[in-house]
């Protein structure tokens, strides 16, 4: 994407991960970047990063869940330029590993107002932008999650499938503004450093399951949804998330089934790690990078084999009960 005009680009989450690789992507002359998380840190070094690509940026640390400070945030961004915002990347993410009793209310109540609440704070204050200059494009990064239901994450799955929805209906109450979009990217599991990040009362170590999708591929699909936003409305990334969708829509009880033996095994074998909160009160230490250094190249054909052989085993299965029920009738 090479912008033919000056352009203003907001990335909520942009210290690691999905969101310092759509910074990484959106970085070149003609983007005014500004990078907003928590910690500021690591938002100057993904700045330096960059600015030597060529992009012009801010750097503004910002907790999501204070509807003040994004509306600020959304102020200074307009401020950089002519009072416009073009993109508005709603990226910040948190999440709690645990069966649900057993996970303190305060952690499920943090992932729903970072994951959920922070995305309406964004949505909120940059929509008066986009209405006054008559376009923009607000783009939300969901997940696998916002159809399949993940054991062992109830609140960040609660996250989710309210992401999918507040998309829906945001994009109903846009119909007026033909130029004002709203487009959702759900990628399958990110190798990113969200998982060491993430608060775990397991007791158990947490791992991502395979296979793991590089951030820079979720970072072009980013890119690709803000320069074409009818194009890519809603955009699935990896097979396992279209498993995901696919095997949620036509079989549910299948689906539940079959996530719940994975998640519940993998923790039954797990080594021991102690309970943690994760970056869920403060900003994340330690890792920063894009990539989560989860993913030994050897594994990654296999690993995509391996799901595709159980989309077709569920899709056969799925195929399966439904004429039998046909034949009942």
């Amino acid at each position: 994407m090479r912008p033919s005009r000056l352009i203003t680009v907001v990335i909520t989450g942009a210290s690691s991960g999905i969101g310092r690789a759509t910074a990484s992507a959106f970085a070149m002359p003609g983007v005014r970047l500004v990078l907003a998380a928590r910690g500021h840190e690591a938002l100057d070094a993904v700045a330096h990063e960059c600015e030597a690509r060529g992009a012009k940026v801010l750097v503004r640390p910002t907790d999501v869940t204070d509807a003040d400070a994004v509306r600020a945030l959304a102020h200074a961004a307009a401020g950089q330029g002519d009072g416009r915002i073009d993109v508005w990347v709603n990226n910040a993410g948190v999440g709690a590993i645990g069966l649900f009793d057993q996970v303190p209310i305060t952690a499920h109540e943090q992932v729903l107002r970072v994951n959920l609440m922070g995305y309406l704070h964004g949505a909120h204050a940059v929509l008066p932008y986009f209405k006054r200059a008559g376009e923009g494009t607000l783009i939300n990064v969901l997940s696998l999650n916002a159809w399949s239901p993940l054991p062992y994450a109830v609140a960040y799955t609660a996250s989710k499938y309210g992401l999918r929805g507040f998309s829906e209906a945001l994009r109903a109450e846009l119909i007026p503004w033909s130029r004002i979009h709203v487009c959702d990217v759900m990628p399958a599991v990110v190798d990113s450093p969200a998982f060491r990040h993430s608060a775990n009362y397991t007791g158990k170590r947490a791992r991502p399951p395979r296979p793991l999708y590089d951030p820079r591929t979720v970072a072009r699909a980013i890119v690709r949804a803000a320069a074409h936003p009818r194009r890519h409305r809603a955009t699935t990334i990896g097979m396992p998330a279209r498993i995901a969708r696919l095997g949620n829509a036509i079989a549910p009880a299948l689906a539940r089934r079959f996530v719940w033996a994975m998640t519940r095994g993998y923790f039954m074998q797990a080594s021991p790690a102690p309970t943690t909160d994760g970056n869920l009160f403060e900003p994340s230490r330690g890792m920063m990078t894009m990539d989560g250094a989860w993913r030994p190249v050897r594994e990654r054909r296999a690993a995509g084999l391996a799901w595709a052989g159980l989309g077709l085993v569920a899709l056969g299965a799925t195929v399966a009960a439904m004429v039998l029920r046909e034949g009942r009738r």
